[in-house]
């Protein structure tokens, strides 16, 4: 794929996005889609209730009209892409649903975990289903010449991984353009290494996320006009892993990821010693919340995290590119 055309798939998601966010914006006001802040939560938050949730919606659509549009001028419209569309709009309608139920009942509770694990595995299921027969089942690991051939079990480890990930970066969603930022860079990266595997449809499903959120960060920096909601973050998530999947870059995106993991994991080692110890370990998980409890700004710590995403990104394409 060359630059030029690279260029063309960022811009026309990020123009969809800028165009489709003043006309959305408004809708959600009007009918109400306000977000529902979470009594334990930092008490700076609560100005931001009634902020417009469900905005996951407008990057979708860019998403995939730029996917669709472009991959069928450029007859990159493979079954890989319809795998990433999939599990973008599977775990992102879940996430709506989710969404919706908060603005029905005027909370911060929508879906059960229970609910939302039942509709991910189903997808991941779907998707894996859709590439059995021609796709690798091995993992391979960073920085080694070693994989590791899971056959039939690979569909355990893709359930595994697309739901670990949608909900982990569920769980970064708490301060304005924090998700966006850190998945832009994130899909970027690997939209890089699928250009060094000669992947262009996965690089133009990548992009096509790049230009999209940045498009969305215009709306949603501090102070947000807009939020993603459940519609976007676990859509990200989940299409995030299933493309480190069909570059067989898995566990790269431990490291691509690392924002997301160490949020996940604040939160596990929280749970874990308030439940062993009855003694926390951060002022309040995820770890943003500790940063922003401990007298960061939300800027600050945005973009401490967009650092460390980024820093981590080139790494990871360096370490594809040379290693």
């Amino acid at each position: 794929m060359k630059l030029a055309t690279t260029l063309t798939i960022l811009a026309l998601a990020f123009i969809v996005t800028v165009i489709l966010a003043p006309i959305c914006i408004p809708l959600l006001r009007r009918l109400k889609f306000g977000q529902s802040i979470r009594e334990e939560g930092p008490k700076s938050h609560m100005k931001k209730a009634g902020t417009p949730t469900m905005g996951g919606i407008i990057f979708l659509i860019a998403i995939i009209l730029t996917t669709v549009g472009v991959g069928s001028y450029l007859d990159l419209f493979t079954t890989q892409t319809i795998v990433l569309l999939l599990v973008l709009v599977g775990f992102g309608l879940i996430g709506l649903l989710d969404d919706s139920l908060k603005v029905v009942f005027k909370r911060n509770l929508g879906l059960t975990s229970l609910q939302k694990l039942i509709g991910q595995i189903v997808i991941a299921i779907l998707a894996y289903f859709l590439l059995h027969g021609s796709f690798d089942t091995s993992i391979a690991i960073p920085f080694t010449d070693w994989t590791i051939d899971l056959g039939i079990f690979y569909v355990a480890f893709l359930i595994f991984w697309l739901v670990g990930f949608s909900n982990a970066v569920n769980l970064t969603d708490g301060i304005d353009g924090l998700v966006a930022g850190t998945a832009s860079i994130a899909f970027a990266a690997f939209g890089v290494i699928a250009l060094f595997q000669d992947q262009a449809d996965i690089a133009l499903f990548t992009f096509a996320v790049t230009g999209a959120l940045l498009g969305f960060l215009l709306f949603n920096a501090n102070p947000a006009k807009v939020f993603m909601g459940d519609t976007g973050s676990l859509a990200l998530g989940g299409a995030l892993a299933m493309v480190s999947v069909l570059e067989k870059a898995e566990f790269l995106l431990l490291l691509i990821g690392l924002v997301f993991v160490i949020e996940t994991l604040s939160v596990i080692l929280q749970v874990g010693s308030f439940k062993l110890r009855k003694k926390r370990i951060f002022k309040m998980s995820p770890i943003h919340h500790h940063f922003e409890l401990s007298g960061w700004s939300e800027w600050k710590v945005v973009l401490v995290f967009w650092s460390t995403a980024l820093a981590v990104a080139l790494i990871g394409v360096l370490s594809e590119a040379f290693l």
